[in-house]
């Protein structure tokens, strides 16, 4: 997700799991009264499940609404707002049965149409979501965000309150894994076309999860309350959660020990060991990459060879075992490890190999010199823009010493407030700027989509029509071997051309109290606090 978010892996992927800390049988008697309280990383940009991109929107998103689908411990979809679906035998029509008991927080029931208003209006040119891509999968989505159909074009279609029925571009098997993320969330129609700045203020918010935001103090707190009119209101064991909003990672490692947030993430690379060994960290996998953009329209990144130089010039071993300190994977590629290949128990990563060979100076050297730049000379200033973040700082002043080192190249630093920065990557104001990209389903097109031409996550702003067409191919071919060819030559493309450098393949370290209970966290970094409560 540029952030980031984005949705969902819940299918055979052997080296990642989701994780339930605690469950109890004694779970509805104890700990309900007590506030849950989560030290949250950033500011949400949009609370609108429409507009969110990111990691800081979607934990607030996870428990405010819910899906037709959600994730299960045993990294299943399974039912949530649809009690069940039927799919037709071609694989290109879902026909999900909305519940009747679903309703929303002000007790309108939640209804199929809910569901269609709010796909199409983040498919519709007008709203400009940067996620529309995720709803691409139904008819016509694509066609009707590029301005070539009309929204009745658009395969969703409320039959009647109840009944949803989805037609897809192609058969995808995973496509009710899809729709437990935040993309597909439903949007109450009244609440949305009443005000326009609805999602900016819990009074006017009007949702369907088993949480409900009561108080917003932006970038400090948030406050969340028992949704009573929730469906399943009885497995909500927390009365209320409460978000202390820091980026300041060390900031969070203190609200922690001093005993004022009972889980955070992120805790700062410098505290790892120490967490670990007191055992009040944990880490796990994550289907995740760390990645710089190179910003290919401005000079002088609008050369592959200096995209490639600059890849080939850091040493990652060195970022992960001195600097990050949580156990990544040095990335020689932009797709990780954990996604499977043509073979059962064969892995994409694995079978695809890596594209280049780490800290490779001499070949860096040469290729910036092949660009017209010997050992740095006439390059124009460089900056390095990343979010204000104590791990994303260290990252970038490795990195800043590296280029100085092996390239001879000067790089100022500049950090910026997160709501600031996604806007700056967005519209290409910058040189080369800090990414990450969470997996939203179990497949390699989750990141490889993400650098196609259109997809409004391509913060390189890149466009390569082959690389476009290959992708394309990859959702459209019924042939697995074929299918998964053609992402091996997508990946080969993308990296040949390097609009982005691969740094780390994600793991995610944090801090949650032993009397935490319940909690559901996924290697796509969801966490869903229906069930959790503090014993």
């Amino acid at each position: 997700m540029s952030l980031k978010k984005l949705c969902s892996l819940m299918l055979a992927i052997t080296m990642l799991s989701t994780f339930v800390i605690g469950c109890s049988s004694t779970a509805s008697k104890v700990g309900v009264d007590k506030p849950l309280r989560f030290g949250q990383l950033a500011e949400p940009e949009s609370l609108d499940p429409r507009l969110a991109t990111g990691q800081p929107e979607m934990q607030f998103l996870l428990q405010m609404y819910e899906g037709l689908t959600t994730y299960d411990a045993n990294n299943n979809a399974v039912p949530a707002a649809a009690e069940k679906w039927d799919v037709s035998p071609d694989g290109l029509t879902y026909t999900f049965h909305i519940r009747k008991e679903a309703k929303w927080s002000n007790g309108d029931p939640v209804t199929a149409q809910d569901f269609e208003y709010a796909w199409r209006t983040l498919l519709s040119p007008e709203l400009g979501s940067r996620y529309a891509e995720m709803l691409f999968y139904v008819k016509n989505g694509e066609a009707y965000n590029s301005g070539k159909a009309k929204a009745e074009d658009v395969g969703v279609k409320a039959i009647d309150d109840n009944t949803l029925e989805v037609t897809l571009q192609e058969p995808t098997p995973y496509f009710p894994q899809l729709t437990a993320c935040y993309s597909y969330f439903p949007v109450h129609k009244k609440t949305a076309e009443a005000d326009p700045n609805w999602a900016s203020d819990p009074k006017t918010m009007v949702t369907n999860g088993p949480f409900t935001l009561t108080n917003w103090v932006h970038n400090e707190k948030a406050e969340f309350v028992k949704n009573e009119n929730y469906w399943d209101a009885s497995k909500v064991k927390s009365k209320k959660l409460e978000f202390a909003i820091v980026e300041n990672n060390t900031t969070r490692v203190s609200l922690f020990e001093n005993d004022q947030v009972d889980i955070t993430l992120d805790p700062p690379p410098s505290e790892i060991e120490r967490l670990l060994s007191e055992k009040k960290a944990v880490i796990e996998p994550q289907l995740a990459i760390y990645y710089y953009d190179f910003n290919v329209n401005k000079a002088p990144f609008d050369n592959p060879k200096v995209r490639k130089a600059f890849t080939l010039a850091i040493d990652r071993d060195a970022i992960v075992s001195k600097v990050t300190r949580e156990s990544q994977k040095p990335a020689a590629a932009f797709v990780p490890f954990g996604l499977p290949d043509m073979e059962q128990g064969s892995d994409f990563r694995k079978a695809g190999g890596d594209f280049y060979k780490d800290n490779d100076i001499e070949t860096a050297k040469k290729l910036l010199a092949e660009a017209g730049y010997p050992d740095g000379k006439g390059l124009p200033p460089i900056t390095l823009t990343y979010n204000t973040h104590e791990g994303h700082k260290a990252i970038a002043e490795a990195i800043q010493e590296m280029w100085k080192k092996n390239l001879g190249v000067q790089v100022e630093l500049e950090n910026q407030e997160w709501k600031v920065f996604i806007k700056s990557r967005a519209a290409g104001d910058y040189q080369v700027a800090r990414d990450g990209w969470i997996g939203d389903f179990p497949d390699p097109l989750t990141f490889l989509s993400l650098l196609t031409s259109n997809n409004g996550n391509n913060n390189s702003h890149w466009k390569n029509p082959q690389f476009d067409q290959l992708i394309k191919q990859a959702k459209t071919t019924s042939d697995p071997a074929a299918r998964i060819k053609i992402m091996h030559d997508a990946e080969k493309l993308l990296m040949d051309e390097m609009p982005v450098m691969p740094i780390y393949h994600y793991t995610v370290a944090y801090m949650i109290k032993p009397n935490v209970k319940g909690l559901v966290h996924t290697v796509t970094d969801y966490i869903y606090f229906k069930e959790a409560y503090v014993e």
